[in-house]
């Protein structure tokens, strides 16, 4: 039903809208924007420098030795370092960060063997780059070097297949920066929000806000099968002699 209105209570809201409109009208264009304005809280401030480091950043390689590194099952970490690089000796196992980590900002450069002789597919300088040392970003040499499209650089192994083929040639230098937003669980320990990346390869978009659908599998499906916090970032072994450099991270 509708219920009447008298028309002295409609003529009071008409005069009071008409009054609005017409303080509005005599405030200047400073005034009406200013009305838009947030001033506080003021974002920290954070030193950019070109080719280098952001200010609050933690620095995980800087070319010297594996101090914020451990092996995957705790020890030393038994990777070799050299000319400002550290690269994995095959057999001796991943390595982890001694810090764990949730949302992060992370670069990364790397680099697969020149030496491809003899090797193809994923035997070609293959490792692994695992955010919450359950989720992989794939390194690979996939410079006109043909395997299953999931499996690629820089695809979200056995999830997400790249954008686009970013690769340079084996024995060049590469990057990665990754987003990365952890996935959430409710006081249950159910799955509430799944995890989720973006990836750049040298430059390049090649995942997109990409929804991350579970644990990296090799075989079978992902899954969410347990709730976990935040935890160590992890470089594969997986038998190639790949290098690392320049390794830095932001929470977020």
């Amino acid at each position: 039903m509708y219920k009447r209105v008298s028309t002295g209570v409609l003529m009071t809201g008409l005069a009071a809208l008409a009054s609005t409109a017409a303080q509005a009208d005599e405030l200047s264009d400073a005034e009406r924007a200013a009305r838009t304005e947030v001033w506080a809280p003021v974002p920290p401030v954070v030193a950019a420098p070109a080719g280098g480091v952001p200010s609050d950043a933690v620095v995980l390689f800087d070319g010297t030795d594996l101090s914020a590194w451990e092996g995957e099952e705790g020890g030393p970490a038994e990777w070799r370092v050299e000319d400002g690089a550290m690269t994995v000796v095959p057999g001796a196992g991943g390595i982890r960060t001694r810090e764990a980590f949730c949302d992060v900002q992370l670069h990364l450069e790397w680099r697969t063997p020149a030496d491809i002789d003899g090797f193809d597919g994923q035997d070609r300088g293959n490792s692994g780059v695992f955010l919450q040392q359950r989720y992989e970003i794939q390194v690979l040499d996939s410079h006109d070097n043909p395997t299953y499209a999931n499996g690629q650089a820089a695809s979200i192994y056995k999830q997400h297949m790249p954008l686009v083929n970013a690769s340079r040639e084996p024995g060049e230098w590469q990057s990665y920066d990754i987003l990365y937003t952890a996935p959430r669980f409710d006081d249950g320990g159910e799955l509430d929000t799944p995890a989720h990346v973006t990836v750049l390869h040298n430059g390049v978009l090649v995942q997109h806000h990409a929804t991350i659908q579970g644990t990296t599998e090799w075989i079978g499906a992902p899954s969410y099968d347990e709730a976990h916090g935040c935890a160590p970032l992890y470089l594969q072994d997986h038998d190639a002699a790949v290098s690392f450099r320049n390794i830095w991270i932001r929470e977020l």
